[in-house]
């Protein structure tokens, strides 16, 4: 039950600097300064390349492309041949350096700014996500108050508190360590600890964590954790083990790349070897093995599978999704479990009042219990009293003017409201007796997952309202479209209370709920999940998903009031937190992957068909690049099906 309806204004608690942002500049990444370096080249010497001018012109122009964006893939892929690996950075050079030996000067600086952009998008991913890590630390307080054995205060940096301490936390400043209550009350706002919606009311014995934010009250609070101990460092902890542990992921086709390329280049070294030694012509022998080389080469088999997975990301895009890379749009496809976060990902993620109860006798409708609450509540600025506010608003309602205002950590909000007292708080501050009409209802309400308050009129208690967090209008929607699509239906990980929890999981029709869970415990539910086969999704918004999100086989963070952690941790954001694109963004996933296995079967037979041409008998050379760049212009349009909206609604799950 968190209940206390007051918080000190930003006035009354003094401006509070907001934590600095430690964010890498992107031209600070090496990999982006060489990729716009090439990218800078390639742009002056294509115009002059397009418009035939003298090859001294657009010349070192082109090769200074090579150069830049070519030479650290390169010297990666020469450092990768030396531990007797064919490394694909080594071959896209050796690519560029091919087509540029045979007059595709400007294919192969195109090949090269196109790969050394990729790596440098690969860069500014990793070095973001390193970035939030670092900055969930700021959450954390730079420094506390400790309290010696006299009383006596001493500002102390808060990474040197120690089990056993006693420090003091006042109203609008941060908690400095994970501890206990010693004493005081106050409504602590825990959110970016277990993703509760509303603050949590602390009194004497409660736990309370480090980085979470007092709003009201005075607390003494006695460390029970050396700071790299907490709850706020072990979410740092799990993010970068997840993200050192989990098993880099490749695309379809680079699964067999290694052996392809080396059979390719194998081959390509036979058919130039063996009819020299039989004797054959020299020019004659390095056609046909040029020849080989490119009907062969694997750029249709490359073609077959980005096109449709990056106009699968481009459509995604196009209607709120950002999928981070190919690879996750590839991963969509493959999930079958799916774990869901509650507040903010399938609720809205702030309190509305849902329930207006007034008692009998004592004589106040519906819209003049409202009234009573706004006229009192309309100066506190704690999340409830905000829903109250709203409520009155929604309703056209004109509230009387309230004077001699009023707030009690713990308890709740006085004014005078037309020359009568009226209180709004806690029912378990307000109410004496468990049997009363008032007591009762707050208990039915409570029991229904919602949080209650009490609005009492001259101490007498007038009526309950009853407040909760809203469902999103699609959530039920979206979990049976993604319970249709992966067999199974989704699991509820949340850190709010079980009842809350249980009731908005009846209402989509979840059974699997797990509640009250610190962000340890989701990580644990995933690999649960995990370790029973599946690949799991994850959804959530705040900083207490993001270790699940980096632990899952994909995790989709929602984007309007995701922490910048989970936006960084996630591999796709969903922007305009619509739940409904979820199970599209699947589904077209798994349409792509469709379109990659047809891509295959065309590139394939091209191939095939060229090369054994080759061999058997005399392809000419431009009838054999004619070949292979047909069949890799092809599969390229086969790809780009997806970018259709109407690929978009066909995706869109048939939900009954």
């Amino acid at each position: 039950m968190s209940s206390v309806l007051d918080r000190p204004s930003a006035a009354a608690a003094g401006p509070r600097p907001a934590p600095p942002r430690r964010r890498t500049r992107i031209l600070a990444l090496p990999e982006a300064r060489w990729a716009l370096a090439a990218l800078v080249l390639f742009l002056a010497a294509l115009p002059l390349h397009l418009l035939d001018t003298p090859a001294w012109l657009w010349g070192p122009l082109f090769a200074a492309v090579y150069v830049t964006g070519g030479w650290e893939p390169g010297w990666e892929g020469l450092k990768a041949l030396k531990e007797k690996t064919l490394d694909v950075d080594l071959l896209m050079v050796v690519a560029a350096l091919g087509a540029a030996a045979i007059d595709q000067v400007l294919d192969g600086a195109l090949l090269i700014v196109i790969f050394a952009t990729s790596g440098a998008l690969e860069a500014v991913a990793t070095a973001r996500t390193a970035d939030s890590v670092r900055g969930l630390l700021d959450l954390a307080p730079e420094t506390a108050t400790r309290l010696a054995d006299d009383g006596t205060e001493e500002t102390v940096p808060a990474d040197s508190l120690a089990v056993g301490d006693v420090v003091l936390v006042r109203p609008g400043e941060r908690i400095g360590a994970d501890g206990r209550v010693l004493d005081g009350t106050g409504d602590v706002d825990q959110a970016t600890i277990t993703g509760e919606p509303l603050p949590v009311a602390k009194q004497p014995g409660d736990e309370v964590f480090a980085g979470t934010l007092n709003g009201s009250g005075a607390l003494r609070v006695k460390v029970e954790r050396d700071p790299p101990e907490s709850v706020i460092a072990r979410i740092v902890e799990m993010v970068e083990e997840a993200a050192e542990t989990k098993a880099p992921t490749q695309l379809f086709i680079e699964k067999v790349e290694q052996r392809y390329s080396l059979g390719m280049v194998a081959a390509t070294l036979l058919v130039f070897v063996i009819p020299l030694l039989m004797g054959s012509d020299p020019r004659s022998t390095l056609l046909r093995a040029m020849t080989f080389m490119i009907v062969a080469s694997p750029c249709a088999v490359v073609l077959a599978t980005m096109p449709p997975l990056l106009s699968a990301m481009a459509n995604a895009g196009r209607h709120g999704v950002l999928v981070k890379s190919a690879v996750v749009m590839e991963r969509l496809g493959q999930v079958d479990a799916v774990a869901l976060d509650k507040t903010g990902t399938l609720t809205e993620g702030t309190p509305h009042l849902t329930d207006l109860r007034p008692l009998d006798g004592s004589g106040l409708d519906e819209d003049g219990l409202l009234r009573l609450a706004v006229a009192a509540e309309h100066f506190s600025e704690h999340p409830l009293a905000r829903a109250v506010v709203d409520a009155a608003r929604a309703r056209d309602l004109d509230p009387p003017t309230a004077s001699d205002f009023s707030s009690a950590p713990g308890t709740g909000v006085t004014a005078t409201v037309d020359g009568r007292a009226v209180t709004v708080g806690s029912p378990a501050r307000l109410l004496d007796n468990p049997a009363h009409p008032a007591a009762v209802l707050a208990a039915a309400l409570e029991g229904e997952g919602r949080t209650a308050v009490v609005v009492t009129l001259d101490g007498r208690p007038a009526g309950v309202l009853g407040i909760a967090d809203r469902l999103r209008p699609e959530a039920a929607t979206a979990t049976r479209a993604l319970a249709e699509l992966t067999g199974r239906a989704p699991v509820l990980v949340t850190g709010d209370n079980p009842r809350a929890a249980a009731r908005l999981a009846a209402e989509v029709g979840i059974t699997d709920v797990r509640a009250g869970l610190l962000p340890q415990d989701k990580v644990d539910a995933v690999h649960e999940l995990r370790n029973g086969g599946a690949k799991v999704l994850v959804v959530g918004d705040g900083v207490n998903d993001a270790p699940a999100l980096a632990a899952a086989h994909t995790g989709i963070a929602m984007g309007r009031a995701g922490s910048d952690l989970a936006l960084e941790t996630a591999d796709a954001v969903v922007v305009r937190d619509e739940l409904a694109t979820i199970p599209t963004v699947v589904s077209l996933s798994r349409r792509a992957r469709s379109l990659v296995i047809q891509n295959l079967v065309v590139a394939g037979a091209f191939i095939a068909v060229l090369a054994v041409w080759d061999l058997a008998g005399t392809l000419p050379l431009p009838l054999g690049v004619a070949g292979h760049e047909g069949s890799t212009v092809l599969v390229g349009l086969n790809g780009l099906r997806l970018l259709a909206d109407g690929a978009w609604r066909r995706a869109h799950p048939d939900v009954r």
